[in-house]
């Protein structure tokens, strides 16, 4: 096998490999959410679960975040070959990120502590208002570039022999009205999912309070990639709580 044989056949096993964990990820998390993440396969009971579902809960915001500094960076280098590093870091990020979700999903130990749950006309508003987030979570994807969000460009670009074309910064659709729809959107799913038990309620305030806080590091890189375009569109639109006429 030459080196560009390899080269496709790898980046074709992580395309396929990110690609399918996202999608079970996000059908993990969309069930959960759904039905008050009643259930799942944790084992746990009592203080173990406790101590399990916390280590779930806060690995997904501190890794996400920690992969984007410097040291996190040549980490998730080591996820692929060294010839292939820099083609597929948007491939293995999307493939971590997505991996995080779906073991807090897959492996929650459900408390059994049920807070709330709707009937009738109420629990139809709630589901609509639970699609109607995921619909505006998946358009802001879309303009930011899905290639980017999904890991497409990654493994793409390895099968091309090419380096990753990284997308502008995004300006139009949802940008234009907030600088983070991506993180407006999550944290609109994480709320609006209709049965609430003490598990939905602690993952919806801990993932919640991420997407406020999260993206304030995201922009110091953006500030440090894209320099006065980017200060420009900082002081033009505003942060997580859309302008609706701009």
């Amino acid at each position: 096998m030459s080196t560009g044989e390899r080269h496709r056949a790898l980046a074709l096993v992580y395309g396929l490999a990110c690609h399918g964990l996202f999608v079970f990820a996000v059908a993990l998390m969309a069930m959960g959410l759904l039905k008050g993440m009643e259930r799942s396969i944790g084992p746990f009971d009592g203080a173990a679960a406790a101590v399990v579902n916390g280590v779930l809960l806060i690995q997904f915001p501190l890794v996400h975040s920690a992969l984007l500094t410097r040291r996190g960076r040549k980490v998730l280098g080591a996820l692929a070959p060294a010839d292939l590093r820099s083609s597929l870091s948007p491939t293995t990020y999307a493939l971590v990120a997505a991996l995080q979700i779906g073991l807090t999903f897959g492996l929650w130990s459900p408390s059994g502590i049920v807070l709330w749950r709707p009937a009738g006309i109420v629990e139809t508003i709630h589901i609509g208002a639970f699609a109607a987030a995921w619909i505006f979570l998946a358009k802001a994807l879309f303009d930011a570039g899905l290639g980017l969000q999904t890991g497409w460009i990654g493994w793409t670009a390895a099968w091309r022999g090419r380096r990753p074309r990284y997308p502008d910064l995004p300006e139009t659709g949802l940008f234009k009205h907030c600088r983070q729809p991506i993180y407006l959107g999550f944290a609109l799913v994480l709320w609006t999912g209709p049965v609430w038990t003490l598990d939905h309620l602690a993952i919806a305030i801990a993932w919640g309070a991420y997407c406020a806080i999260g993206p304030l590091y995201k922009e110091r890189r953006f500030a440090a990639i894209y320099g006065t375009n980017f200060e420009a569109y900082r002081r033009r639109v505003p942060y997580l709580i859309p302008r609706l006429f701009s």
